[in-house]
Parts: structure tokens; C-alpha cells; sequence
């Protein structure tokens, strides 16, 4: 069974990749209208034993609209001139989604400014408000 290497540890398996292939438009010419070169490529995600629960998650919010409500991932390549082209390109970015979605967030830490960072930004304010009061009119009294 053939597998698509996506990390060290996570590997899927080419069943779970489904291709269909349509035709495209775009660079061709009259080549584009007599073959089929565009790859429409759908991948189960929430289906998938091969990805752990947390990156379906972070893969579910990262896909956004390209995902369906049945948690089925589709994406679409045109660009190449021959549908080989098309088929890695829309492989290399399932690969690349999938890896992104395998970077944890870091946690946020939240942090309050110091008592001298807070007077500090006070008496700039205040200065920043002299100096822009002493621009108006001069009265001569």
C-alpha cells in the first residue's frame, strides 16, 4: 500500500486520496479542450485513521471553506499545463495543509504592562499635550 509521506510520524495512506480529473482552463491552448488536466482531489478528514484527533482539529479550522460539512477536504489545481503537474501540485499542498495543521499554537501568556511602563506612557501623553496645546493661535494681548 503506497503511502503519502507527510511528517515523521504521519503518513497517509493513497486510498484515503480520492482524484477526479475535468477540464481545465487556463495555458494549453486547443490541448486544454480535449483532455482532462485540471485534479480535483477530496480527502476525508475527519474519516482519516491516519491523522491524530488534534490535527483534524486545527486542519478543520485551517481549511476553512474548502472543507465541507461532511469534513471532506477538496482541492482543486489548474494551473499546470499536464495533469501530471496538476496531481503534485494539489498532493504537495494537501501536504502542506496537513503539516501546518501539525504545528501546536503556542500559549499565549498575557502580561500587564509595570507600574513604570504605565507612568512612562502617561507622562508622554502629557508631554505630547503641551507640546500640541502650545501650537494654537497667538493672542496679543
Amino acid at each position: 500500500m503506497p503511502l503519502i509521506q507527510v511528517t515523521r510520524g504521519i503518513a497517509i495512506d493513497e486510498r484515503e486520496v480520492e482524484e477526479s480529473f475535468t477540464r481545465a482552463s487556463g495555458p494549453g491552448g486547443q490541448h486544454v479542450n480535449t483532455t482532462d488536466s485540471a485534479v480535483l482531489l477530496r480527502f476525508d478528514v475527519w474519516g482519516s485513521p491516519s491523522l491524530p484527533d488534534l490535527v483534524k482539529q486545527r486542519l478543520t479550522v485551517l481549511a476553512g471553506s474548502r472543507l465541507s460539512k461532511e469534513g471532506v477536504l477538496t482541492l482543486r489545481s489548474e494551473a499546470g499545463r499536464s495533469q501530471e503537474m496538476n496531481r503534485r501540485d494539489v498532493r504537495e499542498r494537501l501536504v502542506a495543509l496537513i503539516q501546518e495543521a501539525t504545528i501546536v499554537p503556542k500559549q499565549r501568556r498575557p502580561t500587564k504592562p509595570s507600574k513604570s511602563a504605565k507612568a512612562r506612557r502617561v507622562d508622554e501623553k502629557k508631554g505630547r499635550s503641551t507640546v500640541k496645546a502650545g501650537r494654537g493661535k497667538v493672542r496679543l494681548d
